[in-house]
């Protein structure tokens, strides 16, 4: 592939760096309470019961209100590179398979690949990230935490969560593009007014189709977190959803959906509302 060919996919990389990075860093807190909210189905690490706001109040007062930020070197070392493939995957695939105006099967399909390549690639970060979050361990710096991770868990606590990870963001991702695309075909279709490249449509677009994609993907991020952070308690997904179905019912498997819908409603329609935005001043579309 000769540098004239890769060249709309550096600059896919970087509008999708780009916004990736304005909006996780807008929306860490709530990232952040999500974890923490996650961490305590678990009885040897059960803290004081409280919701949303009591979780947030508590970490002021522990930590101040930078304490909300914690974890934030982890996430922007994923996202930068992770947000910046998955829209240059998603582009390359569109354009290798000659795709313009997506079908609901064609989004929620590339949405699918794309994201699973940027997930398995990026799982180590992901691992620290929820871990740095947690208030569970103690580590200084990304490298030592994969350091640490490596020496005492092998690749194994490295990729812990692997599955349950994917599970969860490749179906979002899929589900997301697809309800995202279709909402857009919609909302131009219905309103002759309508640009369809307007910033309220995307962002409109954006929310609706994150509010829905979270709903279905909730009880794999609870598994996830419960998996990369206790990895000797939970060796295995069937064993992960088995503990929080017998301990807390089926409302264990959607703990923090309200700050996870949150986040990753608000943060992929800014995401995907400023990428559409650069990439048009860019010049790829």
């Amino acid at each position: 592939m000769d540098v004239l060919s890769t060249y709309p996919i550096l600059k896919s990389f970087l509008a999708g760096s780009f916004s990736g990075t304005f909006s996780t860093i807008l929306f860490q807190p709530l990232d952040l309470v999500k974890t923490r909210l996650q961490s305590r189905v678990n009885a040897h690490y059960a803290t004081p019961k409280s919701g949303m706001l009591g979780t947030v109040a508590h970490i002021v007062r522990k930590d101040n209100v930078f304490g909300l930020w914690r974890g934030m070197t982890p996430s922007i070392t994923r996202v930068i590179p992770g947000v910046g493939l998955y829209f240059s995957s998603l582009h390359w695939l569109k354009h290798t398979f000659g795709l313009e105006e997506l079908t609901a099967l064609q989004a929620i399909s590339l949405g699918i690949t794309a994201r699973s390549m940027s997930g398995a690639l990026l799982i180590p970060i992901t691992v620290v990230k929820t871990r740095f979050e947690s208030d569970v361990y103690k580590y200084n710096s990304i490298s030592e935490a994969l350091k640490l991770i490596y020496k005492q868990e092998g690749m194994k606590g490295l990729s812990s969560g692997l599955v349950p990870t994917l599970l969860r963001d490749a179906p979002y991702s899929g589900l997301y593009l697809m309800f995202y695309t279709q909402l857009k075909k919609m909302a131009v279709s219905t309103e002759k007014t309508v640009d369809k490249s307007s910033i309220p449509v995307h962002f409109s677009c954006g929310i609706l189709a994150g509010i829905m994609a979270s709903i279905v993907t909730q009880p794999a991020d609870v598994i996830k977190t419960k998996m990369q952070l206790y990895p000797n308690e939970f060796n295995g997904i069937y064993h992960a959803t088995l503990f929080i179905y017998k301990k807390y019912g089926i409302l264990g498997y959607f703990k923090g959906i309200v700050p996870r819908m949150l986040r990753r409603t608000l943060m992929t329609a800014m995401a995907w509302t400023v990428y559409e935005q650069v990439t048009r001043l860019i010049g790829l579309k």
